[in-house]
């Protein structure tokens, strides 16, 4: 069992309850070094009438704000899918410490998929990946909310 099953296990409930809102799949979950929850979330893109609010960038955002510190060092950011490059920018200006994400993003994934912008030796902070922690359910998810959205598109 891994470090962060826990963590996936939330994030796909999260990701559960954004499909169950009519928002794409996605949830996020931002733990500290023994675990505990820092932050969580899923898209609200829809309800916000915001394209940037990504569960990624949800999470960002209120670990900062609980924090109150924008460097988000010591911290992992556990997501049901690859993140997108403002996603995985905005985790590497925050200075997390790791991304573990289920399914790969092969249209619009930036941390292995399409870039690697986590790992760009040209930024100026590195973040470590683990890629395809519990893929499966994170890819049947967003699978059947995409079916479901080709079935009935209203």
């Amino acid at each position: 069992m891994s470090t962060y099953d826990k963590a996936m296990t939330r994030a796909l409930k999260l990701a559960a309850a954004a499909a169950a809102a009519g928002e794409v799949p996605v949830g996020a979950v931002l733990i500290d070094e023994s675990s505990e929850v820092a932050a969580e979330a899923h898209n609200r893109v829809e309800e916000l009438a915001d394209a940037t609010a990504h569960a990624e960038m949800l999470v960002l955002s209120d670990a900062a704000r609980a924090r109150g510190e924008w460097r988000l060092g010591g911290l992992t950011l556990v997501v049901t899918l690859e993140p997108c490059a403002m996603c995985a920018t905005a985790a590497v200006w925050s200075r997390v410490d790791r991304i573990v994400y289920g399914a790969a993003d092969l249209k619009a994934g930036a941390a292995w998929s399409l870039y690697n912008i986590p790992q760009d030796p040209r930024l100026n902070h590195h973040i470590d990946l683990e890629a395809g922690l519990m893929a499966d359910e994170s890819s049947q998810l967003l699978e059947d909310f995409f079916s479901k959205r080709r079935e009935d598109p209203a």
